[in-house]
């Protein structure tokens, strides 16, 4: 997970301008609706921790109490979703993992301080602000559109009242009619609210998305989080490194190694009895042959999950042609990542191994009759997939052959995604952020 803070939107404040109109009406979009969420938030609130709180002696209360919690949560969510289409980006929030719903499960539940922070903005905090920022956007809506518009609708008043312009003695002052005074004054406050319309629609949405940033995001507990997750990933990936090379280093010493000990020792006998005994030194070069045959037959299943020469020589696309050529059902490769076009080393690495577990899946497991490989790079990401038509089924549940690449992408920061349903067709994609 990363975040980066978006760019600041240009703000315009001249209202004869089209992106100032633009503006007013994208914060009053975020201004307006959120009062009726900060009151359906409120009442369903109070009823909820009200309820919650007087049954608590009865153990009753605990449940509606995580109910409460979670309501708050999804309330929060709905806020994020409107200040992420208001502001862009946000900073990100973390949620504890939940427990279950025994008793000690929703104590921990309880617990979690990001869902009491939720709580605090949907049930004390919001409803006065957003009533309050509702009424002055609304007031000054309707007083800038009375104001400009007085001049038109003040003469289907009744007659016999007393303008303000008359208590002012504004007509006196100008020597014209209590009408024509008003309807200049009218247009003088509406003129006046409507060039300050929009400082203050923006004033008002920025508060709001303060408040709702303070207490609705949590970026360092974000971070942290997710820095413990790929610090025990990345343990995760070194301490399966460490037991693969202490078994390709058992494998080695009990299988390639003993048989090239056997084949030199076949070949120095056979050179003794070359002379003496051809066809006793035949055999045995026959042996020293069967032998090497073996040795490289092993020291290839041995290299398997160790990167090959092709891909550090020649880049990515190529090793993942090569991939494919190998397979046993035909595979195509597409994608806009070129030959010899290099990528971060540990990325080729994580990419080769996804592809080659997929495809060795693919082969063992799918059942089908053709795949496909598509390879894509940005500037900031590779993007890998892996598609078949086989019947489907697949998933990284532990115990599975797809679990290890989780681990191996998070090792790399990135992620793994596996849409495999009955009947198929699977698709494999991996997303790897590029780093320089």
């Amino acid at each position: 997970m990363t975040y980066s803070i978006a760019p600041a939107r240009q703000t315009s404040w001249f209202i004869w301008r089209s992106a100032t109109w633009r503006q007013i009406g994208s914060d009053l979009s975020y201004i307006l609706p959120g009062f009726f969420v900060s009151l359906a938030s409120f009442t369903t609130l109070v009823a909820l921790f009200t309820l919650g709180l007087s049954t608590l002696v009865i153990w009753v209360g605990l449940p509606v109490l995580v109910a409460c919690l979670a309501t708050a949560r999804w309330f929060a969510d709905i806020n994020r979703a409107a200040l992420r289409r208001w502001a862009g980006e946000i900073p990100p929030v973390h949620y504890r993992n939940q427990h279950k719903y025994s008793v000690s499960g929703m104590f921990k539940n309880l617990a979690d301080p990001q869902l009491w922070k939720d709580f605090i903005h949907g049930f004390l905090v919001t409803f006065p602000l957003r009533t309050a920022t509702f009424c002055v956007a609304i007031t000054v809506l309707a007083a800038t559109l009375g104001g400009l518009t007085q001049w038109f609708w003040m003469r289907f008043l009744p007659e016999g009242n007393t303008s303000l312009a008359q208590l002012i003695g504004l007509d006196n002052y100008l020597g014209v009619s209590p009408v024509t005074a008003e309807s200049w004054l009218g247009l003088a406050y509406g003129a006046v609210l409507l060039l300050l319309l929009p400082f203050i629609t923006h004033l008002l949405a920025v508060a709001d998305a303060a408040l709702c940033r303070t207490l609705l995001t949590n970026e360092t507990a974000a971070l942290r989080a997710r820095s413990e997750e790929l610090a025990a990933s990345r343990a995760q990936v070194v301490s399966e490194e460490a037991s693969t090379l202490r078994k390709i280093e058992r494998d080695l010493h009990d299988g390639p190694q003993q048989r090239l000990i056997r084949m030199q020792m076949d070949v120095e006998a056979a050179q003794r009895r070359m002379a003496t005994d051809p066809e006793a030194a035949r055999k045995l070069m026959d042996g020293a042959l069967e032998q090497s045959r073996e040795a490289l037959a092993e020291l290839r299943q041995l290299s398997r999950g160790i990167a090959p020469p092709l891909l550090a020589d020649r880049g990515l696309r190529t090793a993942v042609e090569s991939l494919a050529g190998k397979s046993t059902l035909p595979v195509a490769v597409t994608g806009n990542l070129g030959p010899n076009v290099r990528i971060t080393e540990s990325a080729e690495n994580a990419a080769y191994f996804v592809v080659s577990e997929a495809l060795a899946n693919v082969a063992k497991h799918a059942g089908a009759n053709q795949a496909a490989i598509t390879v894509n790079t940005s500037p900031t990401e590779l993007l890998i997939e892996v598609r078949d038509d086989g019947g489907g089924g697949a998933h990284v549940g532990k115990g599975h052959g797809l679990a290890g690449l989780v681990d191996r992408l998070a090792g790399v920061d990135g992620s793994l995604e596996v849409v495999s349903p009955d009947g198929g067709p699977t698709s494999l994609r991996a997303s790897i952020p590029l780093r320089d």
